[in-house]
């Protein structure tokens, strides 16, 4: 292999450049087929002041009966499978448009308003701590009348545990209020969950400081590279969940109270915050990238340094041994028995001398 080539391949699992193409190689345009889930699990809260119930269904027809139920119920589905996600659509009457958003892949975070029903979609977000890298998980959620239906892609992680927590608690403002204060607070957690993963990143990011400033090198370099490509990831999540909570806000849809506004816009504070947040880690990363260039500047500059010094300390022996190695027959001092001596004590006492002014100065 050529030696170019072979640089290249064993730089590749340093920068990572497979994250890149995750990051940026994607076109909308382009519907990418979705796979079958190999497992999914189907659950139903069904909630009143009075009561709660958690039902867990084998079948997605059982889940057919919760539609118009006097109850809240909450329906999710983890692991999605395209027959199952169409046939609760059609029975729910989700229109096919938002069936197209469910199962897509890549979708950018979006909220619509369509024939009855409110539908969001976002991105749950993870921190991988042995890859040191940001993981996204697509959430679906619909409101209907009393009803609200969640859409996972994993069924082994979510971050709603707390609410779940919160059901079972009989004078719980979720258990008292309807769908809509449910559907809050889904999108509360999962936007409260962003912070976490921002501080996970931040304790890298801080520990990736310190290590530039003790000692810098090509590896820092690349951990550098790395967080810079998981801020996009987190900006191309966190961002557009601003305009889903102002559609929340703003919408006139006889599904949310008009009580909910300010329960919104306390959501929309908190990612005001997160968007705020990933703008200062990106400049926080801008200016370690100039103080990684600084570094490297300043060590070639104390290489350089050193490096004058010792030319210096030469000239004056390189200059001494030029004179008395010329072809002259008369040279003073050369046919004396201790001319050798005298050039030998030149050549290193002029050089202390030197090194003496140089000290002085603060040159070194």
């Amino acid at each position: 292999m050529r030696p170019d080539r072979l640089f290249k391949e064993l730089l590749k699992p340093l920068f990572n450049t497979h994250r890149t193409r995750e990051i940026f190689r994607y076109n909308p345009t382009v519907q990418k087929v979705r796979e079958d889930a190999q497992h999914s699990q189907l659950y139903v809260f069904n909630y009143s002041p009075a009561s709660v119930e958690k039902i867990e269904i084998k079948d997605i027809s059982e889940a057919f009966s919760f539609y118009n139920n006097d109850n809240v119920s909450w329906i999710n589905i983890d692991g999605l499978c395209k027959p199952d996600v169409e046939a609760i659509c059609q029975h729910f009457g989700i229109h096919n448009l938002l069936l197209e958003d469910i199962l897509s892949v890549g979708q950018r975070p979006k909220m619509d308003d369509i024939e009855g029903v409110l539908f969001c979609l976002l991105n749950m977000l993870y921190f991988n701590e042995q890859k040191c890298c940001i993981e996204q998980e697509q959430i679906s959620i619909v409101l209907g009348k009393n009803f609200v239906i969640t859409f996972q892609d994993d069924a082994h992680r979510d971050v709603f545990n707390g609410i779940r927590d919160r059901l079972y608690l009989p004078g719980s403002k979720l258990r008292q209020r309807g769908a809509d204060y449910l559907c809050y607070s889904l999108v509360d957690v999962i936007v409260d969950n962003y912070f976490e993963v921002m501080e996970n990143l931040g304790d890298k990011i801080e520990e990736l400081e310190e290590e530039i400033i003790r000692n810098s090198n090509t590896r820092s370099l690349a951990k550098l590279n790395s967080f810079r490509k998981e801020l996009i990831v987190l900006k191309r999540s966190v961002a557009p969940v601003r305009e889903i909570v102002n559609g929340f806000i703003k919408s006139e849809s006889d599904l949310l109270d008009d009580k909910m506004t300010k329960y919104f816009k306390d959501v929309y504070d908190h990612i005001i915050q997160a968007t705020d947040a990933v703008e200062n880690y990106r400049d926080l990363m801008t200016n370690m990238q100039d103080l990684y260039i600084s570094q490297v500047n300043l060590k070639m500059n104390e290489v350089m340094k050193v490096m004058a010094i010792v030319t210096c300390l030469l000239a004056p022996a390189t200059v001494i041994g030029g004179i008395f190695g010329m072809n002259f027959e008369i040279i003073p001092y050369a046919h004396q028995r201790w001319g050798f001596y005298l050039t030998v004590g030149l050549m290193l006492v002029i050089p202390m001398i030197m090194l003496v002014i140089f000290k002085r100065r603060k040159w070194f």
